[in-house]
């Protein structure tokens, strides 16, 4: 796992997953690799180690993106991020919900992220609103084209739900505020409003 610590890429952004440019700029990359061992990959309840690791990941730029390094690529043994083994736990069993609107704008910018469920179904969401096409949206999220248009189909029938969903929340507002000896009927929110708003909130959002 030396190679961590080795790589000599000196560009600063990150392009996709294969892309490790960041490890570049981490506090531990210039270590001896026996020190980084007795740190980060400590022997069991070493307190000194893990808080001499912790002090030192606490400092460090990169500390995000290496604890999701560790998340996307299942690995369970070490300090990553600043996490030990056993702080990190709870989030590799629930990194499949993970909803990270960084992750999502990433994907939009045409990084190549590791995804989650719910992360996909965000960036499905709000590209149906831009009006992607699924080529669009299977050349995004490096899909298969059958698979983008049944989410684009998905996405589709989920915003028509939340749009009816709004629609009869507006209706059902307005009759309550309406005086029963007032004969002026509920104007209905247009849909067209609803949709300009998802947009606006989704954008902000990402």
């Amino acid at each position: 796992m030396h190679y961590i610590t080795r790589n000599n890429s000196q560009a600063p952004i990150i392009q996709g997953i294969a892309d490790h440019s960041w490890q570049a700029r981490g506090l531990c990359h210039n270590m001896p690799p026996k020190v980084i061992d007795a740190l980060f990959f400590h022997a069991s309840r070493n307190r000194s180690a893990i808080d001499e690791a912790k002090t030192i990941c606490g400092k460090c730029p990169v500390k995000k993106a290496c604890f999701d390094y560790a998340l996307d690529n299942e690995i369970r043994h070490g300090i990553w991020g600043g996490l030990t083994e056993d702080e990190r736990r709870p989030w590799h069993r629930k990194v499949a919900k993970r909803l990270d609107y960084a992750r999502v704008k990433a994907a939009f910018a045409g990084r190549d992220v590791h995804l989650s469920d719910a992360e996909r179904e965000a960036v499905t969401r709000h590209a149906y609103v831009r009006g992607w096409s699924p080529e669009r949206l299977a050349y995004a999220l490096r899909l298969d084209l059958d698979w983008a248009r049944d989410l684009m189909r998905n996405a589709a029938h989920a915003v028509a739900d939340r749009d009816r969903y709004w629609d009869q929340a507006e209706e059902d507002q307005a009759a309550d505020e309406t005086p029963e000896d007032d004969e002026a009927s509920p104007v209905q929110v247009p849909r067209q409003v609803q949709t300009d708003s998802l947009i606006a909130a989704l954008r902000k959002a990402a």
